[in-house]
């Protein structure tokens, strides 16, 4: 059983940054791909990033492209997600996911296991 908890969300200014980090607990981290995906008010949740076990792949939506960057330490057990040029679309709760397997993948039934989410506001 592995565990995600993410933290670092809050409130921002359009415009601003914030690094969202996702400790994850149990089983062996650096073997595990990983991905953020969101869920804004009235929305689905969507995918953000993801990244393979080593780091060495990284994907974005569209929507992030040029403004976030996902990576990963593997030896503190932990994926980070720098948001930066905040909008206030981005506005969503954040949830880090854990992928069975070393890879990438953009599909949410791909992540096996998922953290309770943190929030970001992003004001106008």
């Amino acid at each position: 059983q592995v565990q995600p908890v993410e933290s670092g969300g809050g409130l921002v200014q359009a415009g601003g940054s914030l690094r969202l980090s996702c400790a994850a607990s149990g089983g062996t981290f650096g073997s595990y791909g990983m991905g953020w995906f969101r869920q804004g008010p009235g929305k689905e949740r969507e995918f953000v990033a993801t990244i393979n076990w080593n780091g060495a792949s990284t994907y974005y939506a569209d929507s992030v492209k040029g403004r976030f960057t996902i990576s990963r330490a593997n030896a503190l057990n932990t994926v980070y997600l720098q948001m930066n040029s905040l909008k206030p679309e981005d506005t969503a709760v954040y949830y880090c996911a854990v992928k069975r397997g070393g890879g990438t993948a953009f599909d949410p039934n791909e992540y096996v296991y998922w953290g309770q989410g943190t929030q970001v506001t992003v004001s106008s």
